[in-house]
């Protein structure tokens, strides 16, 4: 009367827990892997210091300015090189 029996336990819903996990974690992950490929490189940001080939130099050159990596005085006289004068 008190043997095994047919009735799950303790650990028949512990097994029953991990197996759902591991199968919801497994189906997630294929499914993030999936949109990562589909993602592509459109997401993948330029290196810094390669501009944009949009660009002119001279929004080139402002940008530098704007972040610090040349000075005013050097901002106007490459400016002014940059216009020809």
């Amino acid at each position: 009367m008190f043997g095994y029996g047919y009735g799950m336990n303790g650990w028949g819903y512990a097994a029953l827990i991990v197996q759902f996990l591991f199968w919801a974690l497994l189906v997630a992950g294929v499914a993030f892997f999936i949109r990562y490929l589909a993602r592509g490189r459109r997401d993948v940001p330029e290196p810094p210091g390669v501009p944009p080939a949009h660009q002119s130099p001279e929004q080139i050159l402002a940008g530098r300015f704007a972040r610090g990596e040349i000075d005013e005085e050097e901002y106007h006289r490459r400016l002014t090189a940059l216009r020809g004068g």
